[in-house]
Formats: C-alpha cells, sequence, structure tokens
C-alpha cells in the first residue's frame, strides 16, 4: 500500500483553496477558523465526496494501544494525543492544526497540513498511510419533504417484507452514525447518554437532535415502539444511540465519521449493532476502523450506496470483515431499486429501500427511498439474532443476484 493516497490531489487544491476564499470571504483567514466550522460551511458549497482542502486523514501504525483493556475511551484519546502531538513536534507541525484523534480502532488522527508537511509525515516509519478528509453524506435517493404527523400505527411495507415486527427485550443498543436523532420523538426509545457528536463548534455541535430528519428515519426502521401511533420497527423499542456525523444538511467529513466508529468501537458491546447509512468515495482509512470497531463483536449494518455503480468503489459500503454487512435496495415486489449500488463482494443482502415509511424530524413521519433505508432493515434484523434469507432480489445487475433478509 502507498503511503500518502492522494491520486490528483494537490492540483484540485489550487481550485479549492479559491473556492474557500469564495465561502470564508468574511474570515481573515481560513486557517484561523475552526475545523468543524470549516467543514460545516464546506459542506454548503462542496459535493459529497469532495476533498476538504489542505485536511488529512493520517494513519499510524498499530502500537497495540486499543488492545489495553483497562483504559477507557477517555484515555485511550488522551493517550493517543501525546502520541500525536510528539510525532508532530519532530517535523514542527503545530499541534493547534491538530482535529480528531483516535485510538480504539484505526491510530490516528485527521489534521491540516501543507503538501511539504504530508510528505514528511507519510515518510515517517510511525505512519501506515495518510489519505486527504473529504466529504460523506446520506445514502439517501432523491430530497425529502417536510414530514407530517401520524395518527394511527401502521405496519411499513418493509417491516412485512423482512418477517414482521418483534418486541424487542434485549439489552444491546443501535448506534445510528448519523445526523443525529429526534431526542424526544414519541415513537423512539433515544439512549442520548450513550450518544457521542463529532462536532465540537457550530450549530450542529449545540445538540445530538436531528436537525435534518435521516437520522431519525433511520432509527424509526430499526426501532420504532409498537403502540398506538406512527410506525413500528423491526427490533420495536429498541434503544437508538444518536451517533451525530452528519450535520443539518446531510454532510460531514469522513474524520469525523471515522471518529463515530472509533467512539462506538470503544464504548460498543458485543451483539450492539451500528448502522452507517451513509457514503462517499473509497476511503482506506474508514474501511479500516470499520472493520476494527466490529472486530470487539459489534454488528456493522452498511449502506451499498445510490450511484448505480460498484459498490467496492465507495466506503463505507466496500467494507469486508466478520460482523459487516452491507445492503442494496429494492421495492415492494423484490425488484432490484435502479438507484441501488451492487456488486458480490461486497455487497451481502439486499433489503427493502423504495418508498419507505419511518419516523421524521420534530415528532413527524416521512415517507422515502435510498439504500440508506434499506439498511435499517439488516440492523433491525441483526439486532434481533442472526439473518435469515427469503429468495433473491430480481433483475440485478451484477448478474449474481443478492439474498433478501429476514429474520
Amino acid at each position: 500500500m502507498r503511503k500518502l493516497i492522494l491520486p490528483n490531489l494537490f492540483k484540485p487544491l489550487a481550485v479549492a483553496s479559491v473556492l474557500g476564499v469564495l465561502i470564508f470571504s468574511c474570515q481573515t483567514s481560513n486557517e484561523n477558523l475552526p475545523f468543524d466550522a470549516l467543514s460545516e460551511l464546506a459542506v454548503v458549497k462542496f459535493a459529497n465526496g469532495d476533498i476538504i482542502p489542505g485536511k488529512f486523514i493520517v494513519v499510524l501504525k498499530p502500537s497495540g494501544l486499543a488492545l489495553r483493556k483497562s483504559m477507557g475511551y477517555e484515555e485511550v484519546q488522551s493517550s493517543m494525543r501525546k502520541t500525536t502531538v510528539s510525532l508532530l513536534a519532530k517535523y514542527r507541525i503545530a499541534e493547534s492544526t491538530l482535529d480528531q484523534v483516535y485510538g480504539n480502532t484505526i491510530e490516528g488522527f485527521s489534521i491540516a497540513l501543507t503538501e511539504e508537511q504530508a510528505e514528511a509525515l507519510a515518510n515517517d516509519p510511525a505512519v501506515s498511510y495518510i489519505e486527504p478528509d473529504r466529504i460523506m453524506g446520506i445514502a439517501q435517493k432523491g430530497r425529502p419533504g417536510g414530514g407530517g404527523g401520524s395518527t394511527g400505527q401502521t405496519t411499513p411495507w418493509g417491516i412485512t417484507r423482512i418477517g414482521g415486527a418483534v418486541n424487542y427485550t434485549g439489552s444491546n443498543k443501535a448506534y445510528i452514525l448519523d445526523s443525529g436523532i429526534d431526542l424526544d420523538h414519541p415513537d423512539l426509545n433515544v439512549n442520548a447518554n450513550a450518544g457521542f457528536n463529532a462536532f465540537t463548534s457550530g450549530k450542529d455541535s449545540r445538540s445530538l437532535d436531528d436537525g435534518n430528519g435521516h437520522g431519525t428515519h433511520v432509527a424509526g426502521t430499526i426501532a420504532a415502539i409498537n403502540n398506538s401511533i406512527g410506525v413500528v420497527g423491526v427490533a420495536a423499542g429498541a434503544q437508538v444511540v444518536p451517533i451525530k456525523v452528519l450535520g443539518a444538511t446531510g454532510s460531514g467529513s469522513y474524520s469525523g465519521v471515522i471518529a463515530g466508529i472509533n467512539y462506538v468501537g470503544a464504548t460498543g458491546n458485543s451483539g450492539d449493532v451500528a448502522n452507517m447509512s451513509l457514503g462517499g468515495p473509497f476511503s482506506q482509512a474508514v474501511n479500516d476502523a470499520v472493520v476494527a470497531a466490529a472486530s470487539n463483536g459489534i454488528k456493522f449494518a452498511l449502506a451499498a450506496g445510490n450511484e448505480s455503480q460498484n459498490t467496492n468503489n465507495v466506503s463505507p459500503g466496500s467494507a469486508n470483515g466478520t460482523h459487516v454487512y452491507t445492503v442494496s435496495a429494492m421495492n415492494s415486489s423484490d425488484s432490484w431499486a435502479s438507484f441501488s449500488n451492487f456488486g458480490n463482494p461486497p455487497v451481502d443482502y439486499c433489503a427493502p429501500g423504495v418508498s419507505i415509511q419511518s419516523t421524521w424530524k420534530s415528532g413527524g413521519y416521512n415517507t422515502i427511498s435510498g439504500t440508506s433505508m434499506a439498511t435499517p432493515h439488516v440492523a433491525g434484523i441483526l439486532l434481533l439474532g442472526n439473518i435469515n434469507t427469503d429468495g433473491t432480489v430480481k433483475n440485478d445487475p451484477d448478474g449474481t443476484p443478492d439474498p433478501i433478509a429476514v429474520r
């Protein structure tokens, strides 16, 4: 593996820096902005998958830090920050340029660097590889409406297709790596105390509440309560935990997503489930973090993506490992959703992803489509136990029909 994964990176930086001036023309210097403020503004102007100018993810060679079971999440984070600061000092790189640090899955950090600094770090014997940070977004097809209320409980067709809802009685949790969750939605059992926010400044940092709606929709498919209102989820009533890595725009950074994976890997228990209905271009760092977190017994459900392309081109959908499941989408006739990514491997199962009704922000409900919607069906099944199958999806474009997941 190349240590500096920067294909055609520095040529686009000239254009990106001009865009940065346009975005931040009211600021005296981009370098003086907090990283999350940079990302929060950038997602408005940059598309999903775009490189964040001057921002990098540095992955170190494993030291065994994450294997020290006597150390909690905060202790590991503190130890990794000290290690990182020491490494940066060798190259006279200011600590103020450091953003996220990771120690419980991959070991590494995200940081602002010049081209020369990135090349110098890549040649350090402690560094495994470096790649550019990017914008990552939700794996939803189309733009949703504003949502609406509900007067009586209905069972969405996708829940019926995977075998129906079950009132969850276990103690495991569903971590939702997404835009947050509507914290006081009457149809969800939200455990905000176990949550995590990758944003450390700006409006998205102020709460784990969902300013977009996407994370709440995912949570409802997994675990909406079996009551007299709204909808019902696969593992009805299970705890859903907001891991806020995407903002109100539905976008975030790869570095922030890895921070969320790192937190789940550190605090989750074997049998817990993590849902990642998001994605962007291939990232070795994102994939490595998912596989490392899943090795702890946490089950990861990953969206294949909605670009009608091979899933091996995207992350985290291309991640492969024990307890890692990538999900494509189908409609109510068991036919392939035209937008869904494909490829075996890494796709493991197909699930309902067209016209899926679920919970929404502000106590509402909404019907939307995407592999984002297919993935939580599988996450709910995983929370209940093992995945079974019932036939295969029709018209799979790769010629190897994906098995349809059921409980």
